[in-house]
C-alpha cells in the first residue's frame, strides 16, 4: 500500500473547502482517509492552510508522497 498526502474536497458547490489527508493512492479523491492532516481554504486571504506538522512528517518519514499541490502548499507555509 502506497499513501500519498493529498487534498480531499468538501465543501457545497462553488465554495471549495480542502481536508489535507493521508490516503492509499488508489483511493478515490473523497474515499476514506487514513488519518485527516488538516485542512486548507482556499478563499480566506490569511491563514490558508493549517496542518499538524509533526503528523505530516511522520508520513513523509515513512515514505508517504505529497501531491503536487500539497508540496507547494507545504513549501509556502
Amino acid at each position: 500500500m502506497s499513501v500519498r498526502i493529498r487534498l480531499q474536497r468538501i465543501g457545497r458547490p462553488k465554495r471549495a473547502y480542502y481536508r489535507v489527508v493521508a490516503i492509499d493512492q488508489r483511493a478515490k479523491r473523497n474515499g476514506k482517509p487514513i488519518e485527516i492532516l488538516g485542512q486548507y481554504d482556499p478563499v480566506l486571504q490569511e491563514n490558508k492552510l493549517s496542518v499538524k506538522q509533526d503528523r505530516v512528517e511522520y508520513w513523509l518519514k515513512n515514505g508517504a508522497k505529497p501531491s503536487d499541490t500539497v508540496s507547494s502548499l507545504l513549501k509556502k507555509q
